[in-house]
């Protein structure tokens, strides 16, 4: 049986937060299977129409910050991809929790939900590894806030009747998402031997692996999307600069680059932890870059 088989004849799909990685699922669903689904997408932006519209897309006018807009969305999909980030403050996702209250309206229309999370509710490990059974320590409001939409899409799932898949995702990096005014402004990096791990994922294989979770994802469970490595975040400015022919970035004390830089950049490089992606065989799909270093071999200059 394809996997295009495994959904009713025209699936409805409903992508909520539909920027860069919203708008890369919705082409690779388009090039493999467009003609077994249709897709809507979530937005408070009606200038947006046009564009997402553009990409095979039927809009919704609608604002995860006001639960009176989502009506449309209560049993428009037997699917739903939520991307859609945290408000900016708070211990809680009120977003999240506006969805769920509009989705539980209809419980038997939905049959899936995957939720794109980030590896920060994990915290700080000092360089240690973690998997997906890492108990989460978040340390920022803004990891919190993911927590605790992880828990209300769990808790939902498990009411509800719904397959959830939560990917928790680090730093994403693609052609246009390299740190390369960074870069160029020479923003300092911590001293090697103070410097924290960092972790990565591609956006077009972060993509690819959203519609993965939609076929291969075991119900109520949490998967690692990242390449696996164990790079160094100072290590992958160096690499980047090297690859354009760029000036590396300085190298200071911790001490000093927190006195530089500010209050969220420092929040990213002060916590450190290797990230496992062993779970991420379960959704067969190989990743195109394994390492940043793959992907930067593929660039031309």
């Amino acid at each position: 049986m394809s996997s295009a088989s495994r959904f009713t004849k025209k699936s409805r799909i409903l992508i909520v937060g539909c920027g860069d990685i919203g708008m890369r699922v919705a082409k690779h669903l388009m090039l493999k299977q467009g003609k077994a689904f249709q897709i809507f997408a979530l937005t408070s932006k009606k200038q947006r129409f046009a564009e997402l519209r553009a990409a095979g897309m039927k809009p919704i006018l609608g604002d995860l910050d006001q639960v009176d807009s989502l009506w449309r969305i209560a049993s428009i999909a037997s699917t739903v991809i939520h991307l859609a980030p945290p408000q900016n403050s708070g211990s809680h996702d009120q977003r999240t929790r506006n969805l769920i209250q509009i989705l539980s309206q209809a419980p038997h229309s939905l049959r899936k939900l995957v939720y794109i999370s980030t590896t920060g509710v994990y915290g700080d490990h000092q360089g240690g590894w973690v998997n997906e059974t890492t108990p989460v320590q978040p340390l920022s409001d803004r990891a919190k806030r993911r927590v605790d939409a992880e828990q209300s899409v769990r808790l939902f799932g498990a009411t509800q009747g719904v397959s959830i898949s939560i990917l928790r995702v680090p730093g994403i990096y693609a052609a246009d998402r390299l740190p390369l005014e960074r870069i160029r402004s020479q923003t300092p990096a911590v001293l090697a031997s103070e410097d924290s791990y960092s972790n990565h994922i591609h956006a077009d294989d972060l993509a690819r692996l959203v519609c993965a979770s939609m076929y291969f994802g075991k119900p109520q469970r949490v998967i690692n999307a990242c390449d696996g490595g164990d790079l160094k975040m100072g290590d992958y400015f160096d690499l980047v600069a090297d690859n354009f022919k760029l000036q590396r970035v300085p190298r200071l004390p911790r001490k000093e680059v927190k006195e530089l830089v500010n209050p969220m950049l420092w929040s990213f490089m002060n916590e450190s932890r290797r990230i496992s992606n062993q779970r991420l065989d379960e959704l067969k799909t190989p990743l195109h870059y394994p390492s940043v270093l793959d992907f930067l071999k593929t660039i031309e200059r």
